[in-house]
C-alpha cells in the first residue's frame, strides 16, 4: 500500500467517537498506520431477511465479520395457538396443529390426536395405525426436502432448490388427494382420520417412493463433494454431543452430533419397534454432518414407507363408536339414532375423561410433545406443546460465536426451525 493512501485511509476516521468525544489520531512518522481499535458493531439480521426462514430477528455483536454474541428475538408471529385450543373442542383444535410447523403438518396433526387418544383410552384401528405412520413418514420427507433446497439457496446453490421442490410437489398432490389440502391438511380425528385413503392413492406414494431416490442421488452429487458446499458447511456451528444434550436438542440436530436419540425406536409407537430402519448418526455435530443426516434420513423413511404400504391392512380406519366418529352420510339420513349421535358429536363435542396425558412423536425437527389437560369436558383446559424448533434454536447462540457474519445463515438455516411453532 503506498503513503498516499495510508494517509487517505486514516484521514476516513471519523471526527466524533461512539461517545461524542473528539478522536485523537496520532501523527507517525513515514506514512506509518497506528494501531486501531474499533468498538464492537450491533446489527440486526431478520425479522424481514429470508435466510432467518421465518420472522426471527438476530441481533449479533460483532467485532469485524467475527460473532462475539448472538441474541434471537422471537414473537412477530406470536398466534397463541395454545390458548386457542383451550376454547375450542378437542377435534377443533386439530386445524391449529397443522399451522404450527407447515412444513410437515400430517405429523403434528397426528401426534396431537395420540395424546388425546391415550387421555381417552382409545385404541386406533390398525389400518389407522399404518396411515399415520405413512403420514408421518411422507411428511419428515417433504420438510427434510424444503430444508435441503432453502440452505441451498441461503449459501448460493440455486438448483438444489428446483430439484428438492419439484419432488414437494409431487407431496402436496398425495396431500390434497388426501385430505383436500395441500398445506392446512387438518387430517386426523379422535379415534381415526378424516376419511380413508382415495382409490389409487397408495399406487400415486408407491410411485413416489421408487422414484425419489434418483432425486436424491441427483443432489447429493450436485453437493456432497462440492468444495463450495463443503467450505461453507464443514467445521462450521460445530456443538459436541454433550452441549448438545445440554442444551436440549433432538431430531437430526442432537444426532448429527453423535447421539442416537430416536423416538421412534427408543420409545417406539405405532408399532416402530417393528420396523426396519436405522437410526442416522454423525460425528462432527457439524453443519455439514447435519446435511448427510437428513439426506439419509430421508431414504431411512422411504423404507419405512415401503414396509408400510406392504403391511397396510384392509378393514375400518376409524373405530366403531357412535360417541367420537360421525356416522356415514346414509345412515345419517335414514336412521335416527345416527342423527342423534351425529348432532350430538358436532354440537357437544367428544367427552374427554378428567385427567391428563403427555405423548411424544420424533417429528421432522425433533422430538415433539402434546400436553393435554381434561376437566372431564368437551375441550382441554390445559393444552401445551414441546416444540422442537423452540428449543433447537436456543441453542443458536453458542454455535454461532466466533464464527463470521456469513457463517450465521448457514449455522441458522442448518438447525431447521420454523417460526409458527416457535410463536405458538
Amino acid at each position: 500500500m503506498s503513503t498516499k493512501s495510508v494517509e487517505f485511509l486514516v484521514r476516513r476516521t471519523p471526527e466524533l467517537g461512539m461517545d461524542g468525544r473528539p478522536v485523537q489520531v496520532p501523527v507517525l512518522p513515514d506514512g506509518m498506520v497506528p494501531e486501531l481499535h474499533g468498538e464492537h458493531m450491533l446489527i440486526n439480521i431478520g425479522p424481514q431477511h429470508p435466510a432467518t426462514h421465518g420472522v426471527l430477528r438476530l441481533v449479533l455483536e460483532l467485532d469485524g465479520e467475527t460473532v462475539v454474541k448472538c441474541t434471537p428475538h422471537i414473537g412477530y408471529l406470536h398466534s397463541s395457538f395454545e390458548k386457542l385450543g383451550e376454547y375450542r373442542t378437542w377435534n377443533q383444535v386439530i386445524p391449529l396443529t397443522d399451522r404450527m410447523d407447515y412444513l410437515a403438518p400430517l405429523i403434528y396433526n397426528c401426534a396431537y390426536a395420540m395424546a388425546v387418544e391415550k387421555l381417552m383410552g382409545i385404541e386406533v384401528t390398525e389400518r389407522c395405525k399404518v396411515v399415520r405412520v405413512i403420514c408421518m413418514e411422507l411428511d419428515r420427507i417433504f420438510s427434510h426436502l424444503l430444508w435441503v433446497g432453502t440452505t441451498a439457496i441461503d449459501i448460493g446453490a440455486f438448483t438444489v432448490f428446483l430439484y428438492t421442490f419439484q419432488e414437494r410437489e409431487r407431496i402436496y398432490d398425495l396431500h390434497e388427494a388426501f385430505t383436500g389440502a395441500r398445506i392446512t391438511t387438518s387430517s386426523t380425528r379422535i379415534g381415526g382420520m378424516m376419511a380413508d385413503l382415495p382409490s389409487g392413492w397408495i399406487e400415486a406414494l408407491r410411485d413416489f417412493v421408487d422414484t425419489l431416490p434418483k432425486t436424491l442421488d441427483e443432489t447429493e452429487a450436485l453437493l456432497t463433494r462440492n468444495n463450495l458446499w463443503v467450505g461453507r458447511n464443514k467445521d462450521i456451528g460445530v456443538i459436541s454431543g454433550a452441549d448438545a444434550l445440554d442444551w436440549g436438542l433432538t431430531g437430526p440436530n442432537l444426532r448429527a452430533s453423535g447421539v442416537a436419540y430416536d423416538i421412534r425406536r427408543d420409545r417406539p409407537y405405532y408399532d416402530y419397534d417393528s420396523y426396519d430402519f436405522d437410526v442416522v448418526t454423525g460425528e462432527q455435530g457439524d453443519c455439514y454432518d447435519r446435511y448427510l443426516v437428513r439426506m439419509e434420513e430421508m431414504r431411512q423413511s422411504l423404507r419405512i414407507l415401503d414396509q408400510a404400504i406392504r403391511r397396510l391392512p384392509g378393514g375400518p380406519i376409524n373405530v366403531g363408536d357412535p360417541r367420537l366418529i360421525l356416522p356415514g352420510k346414509t345412515d345419517l339420513m335414514s336412521d335416527m339414532e345416527s342423527m342423534i349421535h351425529h348432532f350430538k358429536v358436532v354440537m357437544e363435542g367428544v367427552k374427554a375423561p378428567a385427567d391428563e396425558s403427555w405423548f411424544s412423536v420424533e417429528s421432522s425437527k425433533g422430538e415433539l410433545g402434546m400436553y393435554v389437560v381434561s376437566d372431564g369436558g368437551s375441550k382441554p383446559v390445559r393444552w401445551r406443546v414441546r416444540g422442537p424448533s423452540f428449543i433447537n434454536l436456543s441453542a443458536l447462540p453458542k454455535m454461532v460465536e466466533g464464527h463470521l457474519l456469513s457463517d450465521v445463515i448457514a449455522i441458522n438455516a442448518s438447525i431447521d426451525i420454523v417460526l409458527g411453532e416457535i410463536d405458538r
